[in-house]
């Protein structure tokens, strides 16, 4: 979940690589470091905390050289430090290596090292590799990174210093992303698009068990025996303008504000002037699937919950959602007849990544819905769909989120159409619904100045609670985790039917009860939970369609009112003001809502 960054041209490195590792600072942030190569020696430096306190030891004492690696870190081996953040080195810091990953057999290394003589200087399981190229080093280097990556277990995405090459930068790729970036005269590795947009736009992505050997005026590619690797040139579309703030304070404020414009453009791209929905580049034949399985993690899982509900109120085909960390292990009945959606933003979540090639290997169809062109699960299933959010900085995702939501809902509806099993009326009228999503979102980010105020009455507020039902429980789980994630508040989400099952007995005065309630058929027993849980002094905040209000309002003490929307559509809508709020609250407690806490965008570890 770290991020890398390196360069080799013909200017000062050192500034590179730091705008680069502040465009990755998404990826993490316990700490960040810098190899630069220099006449005949590598100097490193390296501090904990934010890039900026890197920042400042170079301002105070520069760094020359044009050919450099650098890093920022999420903690995993080792707690942050200055000792533990990367790059790590051998020891006569002659070889440096920053390193996005796990090595998974690091004890063994390490012990094998000890044993002949070698002394480590931090608690990370990345220190063993620079050892270990040590230990081995030949005449080629290129083959001593070889036979090291042999001997390791694990996932990483590497950049390697020697300075017997002071025109180098080696590169490696297993289960972690990593990407060449190809300039004039100059050349670049990253951990993804962003580092490298300033400088250039044209990007070679490493498969799985790739190396590189990037110079200033060539790229070469290998697989793990020395073979040479062909690969193709992409030109990436988006601008740096895009993944820039734009204006608003924070990141996560502008993606939010994205949100009419993603939703529509995901839209457009697939549905016709005629309003068909064309999926037709997907090469599955829908009747002989029994079952599928959405396969995702955190906020892409809650994702994942909305399109079950989509596939089976439209589409009439079983679905199940599981968490990917847990799917491979609960041995489920997945064959030639199963369906594995797999759903992540950055497409290179590792735990999502290897439930899709378990998947594939038990006979599945996949399918992969994400945002990024080119990543390790796009190009790893048999089929996959874009979502048009564009970049996503802040690691709260949001707009990713309504984007995934949307794609299932033209999935669920493309399907139906296919089975045969939805009417045209029935067809058009959802369709129709769906497209009036961006303007209706607009509509509601109008509310914004509202919506905070609303929030400025939970600053102080340790605990709170999600409610809904049916489709409404589902966005609970999505507004539950965006409060947790970046303002801190413990909060939880429950199905309204299950309060007096245990629930109700922490609901106490005052304590902030958020309640969704969009669903007609469901409509009278969520008010008769909201009463239940207001008779026990809960301070209430309902979202529910304009038709709703004036009931709502009896029973609330404030009401988020959404435009009326079909039933089925509201679970895109409501999530909005919920996003809203827990920005609201994150910013007004004075916390950092681009980064929070221990948190990383891309979770590429298990």
């Amino acid at each position: 979940m770290c991020g890398i960054v390196g360069y080799v041209g013909g200017k000062l490195a050192s500034d590179i690589i730091l705008d680069g590792l502040e465009k990755l600072e998404y990826r993490g942030y316990d700490s960040a470091g810098i190899a630069v190569q220099t006449e005949n020696k590598i100097d490193i430096r390296k501090k904990v905390g934010r890039l900026q306190n890197l920042s400042e030891s170079i301002q105070e004492k520069g760094i020359e050289g044009n050919l450099a690696i650098g890093h920022t870190r999420w903690a995993t081996h080792g707690a942050p430090s200055d000792e533990n953040s990367h790059p790590h080195y051998n020891s006569d810091m002659t070889i440096a290596v920053v390193h996005n990953g796990i090595i998974e057999n690091y004890m063994e290394l390490k012990k094998e090292l000890l044993d002949k003589g070698y002394t480590f200087n931090s608690e990370t399981d990345t220190e063993v590799i620079p050892k270990l190229l040590d230990l081995y080093e030949e005449e080629d280097f290129f083959k001593t990174i070889q036979k090291v990556l042999k001997m390791v277990r694990g996932s990483y995405a590497l950049g390697i210093l020697n300075v017997k090459y002071p025109d180098t930068i080696f590169c490696a790729r297993k289960d972690s992303p990593l990407i060449v970036g190809k300039g004039e005269k100059e050349n670049f590795i990253a951990s993804d698009v962003p580092a490298l947009l300033k400088y250039t736009n044209k990007v070679y992505y490493l498969e799985n068990g790739e190396l590189g050997i990037i110079k200033e005026d060539s790229v070469e590619f290998f697989d793990l025996d020395g073979n040479s690797v062909e690969k193709e040139l992409h030109e990436i579309k988006w601008t740096m303008e895009q993944a820039t703030k734009g204006g608003y304070s924070h990141f996560m404020l502008k993606e939010i504000f994205e949100q009419p414009k993603s939703i529509e453009d995901t839209l457009k791209r697939r549905i016709s002037d005629k309003k068909e929905i064309l999926f037709d580049d997907i090469n599955l034949d829908i009747e002989k699937v029994k079952d599928i399985y959405i396969v995702a993690c955190g906020t892409a899982y809650n994702a994942g919950l909305q399109g079950k509900f989509a596939l089976q109120k439209i589409a009439k085909i079983k679905s199940d959602v599981d968490i990917a960390s847990e799917f491979r292990y609960s041995d489920p009945f997945v064959d030639e007849n199963s369906l594995v959606i797999l759903v992540s933003q950055s497409g290179e979540t590792l735990d999502t990544l290897a439930a899709l090639r378990d998947s594939k290997a038990k006979g599945a169809r996949t399918l992969a819905i994400t945002n990024v062109i080119g990543s390790s699960i796009a190009r790893e299933a048999d089929d996959v769909i874009y979502t048009w959010a564009g970049p996503e900085i802040a690691v709260a995702s949001t707009k990713a989120y309504t984007t995934q939501v949307t794609v299932f809902y033209m999935l669920a509806l493309y399907f139906a159409k296919k089975k045969a099993c939805i009417e045209e009326k029935e067809y058009n009228r959802i369709l129709d619904n769906l497209l009036a999503v961006p303007k209706q979102v607009e509509q509601i980010l109008a509310k914004d100045n509202e919506i905070m105020k609303m929030a400025e009455k939970m600053i102080d507020c340790q605990h709170g609670f999600f409610l809904g039902r049916g489709l409404d429980y589902s966005v609970a789980q999505e507004a539950s985790l965006k409060m947790k994630e970046v303002s801190y508040m413990h909060t939880e989400a429950f199905a309204s039917g299950e309060l007096k099952h245990g629930t109700i007995a922490l609901i106490e005065q005052d304590i902030p009860v958020l309640a969704i309630t969009t669903q007609e058929s469901l409509f009278e027993k969520s008010v008769s939970n909201i009463r239940e849980v207001k008779a026990r002094g809960a301070f209430v905040i309902s979202i529910t369609q304009e038709k709703n209000a004036d009931l709502v309002k009896q029973v609330s003490d404030e009401v988020i009112l959404i435009p009326d929307i079909d039933d089925l559509i509201a679970g895109i809508t409501c999530v909005v003001p919920l996003q809203l709020m827990a920005y609201h609250v994150s910013t007004l407690r004075g916390l950092d809502v681009d980064k929070p806490r221990n948190l990383a965008k891309s979770v590429t570890v298990e």
